[in-house]
């Protein structure tokens, strides 16, 4: 008799009492139509204020099928993320967030793409309910800017929800970077890959966690891990700056020389020191981010300590 083939779901959790259940029972109501599969849920407790813990678990004690990994703190998304991936067992994943914004329904379809034989299926959302416009905006903008900088081609659109297959899930796992970007890591690895619209429902249940600043930290993973474009930048911006600047003083100079100093004023002088200490202060900063990624990494830290787990005997690296 052919074995099963087992979905892992990864399940990040953050102060999300109310919609742990509701997230058992979709998966569970999808797969009583998935016969020929096997499934497990593994809830990533990322150090919640509310009743996630308890919630998870419940659902534990009465369901082999649902795993539970409590972390000490709140290590971020990324981590919780990561601590999913870590212990998840099966032939494919499944990055399903607890808030319920990325539809289950969308689930059978990701398989199917699956079976066809792509490694990757991420869904891209084509529109979105319950942002503001001016949210909507900036993470377009932000897209963009991302897209034109990065060195690899990381979808658009995309949350991270969808489905990896089981050697990009050991891709994934020996990357051992602390400075994580996962949207970029999965597109860094390659494989086949296939794409699928879904629309992302309003937040059922809490609110989100992150604000406008976790947005731009988000969003500097990004930048600063898959992007050298500003070091370039700032290369090249030396040269100009440095060539012209001395074609300037040759013609001034020369100018005193024949005609007599043309700036009679303090003015333009404080203008310039003002704009080029802009500008030195810019560089400063940019350098200092790439220092921050390289402080990270050396710190050689884990991303996360597992304070219990619940129907998990050890972790998986195969």
């Amino acid at each position: 008799m052919n074995r099963k083939k087992t979905i892992s779901f990864a399940i990040p959790c953050y102060n999300e009492e109310e919609n742990i259940p509701i997230v058992y029972r979709e998966v569970k109501k999808i797969f009583n139509q998935l016969k020929k599969y096997d499934y497990e849920m593994i809830f990533v407790d990322n150090g919640s204020l509310d009743k996630t813990r308890g919630e998870i678990t419940k659902l534990a004690k009465k369901d082999k099928k649902v795993k539970g990994i409590f972390l000490s703190r709140n290590f971020g998304p990324e981590a919780s993320g990561h601590a999913a991936l870590d212990h998840a067992t099966g032939d494919a994943v499944i990055g399903l967030p607890a808030d319920l914004q990325e539809p289950p329904e969308m689930i059978p379809h990701f398989i199917k793409k699956w079976e066809e034989g792509y490694d990757i299926v991420l869904g891209v959302y084509k529109k979105i309910h319950g942002d503001p416009f001016i949210l909507l905006l900036i993470r377009k903008l932000y897209y963009q800017v991302q897209k034109s900088m990065s060195f690899i081609d990381i979808p658009q659109d995309s949350t991270g929800f969808g489905l990896f297959s089981r050697r990009v899930l050991l891709a994934m796992r020996s990357m051992p970077e602390k400075y994580r970007f996962g949207r970029g890591l999965l597109a860094w690895v390659g494989f086949k890959r296939a794409f699928l619209p879904y629309e992302r429902k309003k937040r059922l249940h809490g609110k989100s966690s992150y604000n406008f600043f976790e947005y731009v930290k988000h969003a500097e993973r990004g930048i600063f891990g898959f992007s050298y474009l500003l070091l370039d930048l700032m290369v090249y911006s030396g040269f100009l700056v440095t060539f012209f600047s001395f074609l300037f003083i040759i013609v001034y100079l020369f100018w005193v020389i024949v005609f007599g100093n043309p700036i009679k004023a303090s003015i333009p002088l404080m203008l310039a020191i003002v704009f080029f200490g802009g500008v030195e202060l810019l560089a400063i900063s940019i350098i200092g981010k790439y220092i921050q990624v390289i402080v990270e990494e050396t710190k050689a830290r884990p991303m996360y300590i597992v304070e219990e787990t619940i129907n998990i005997s050890k972790i998986s690296k195969s």
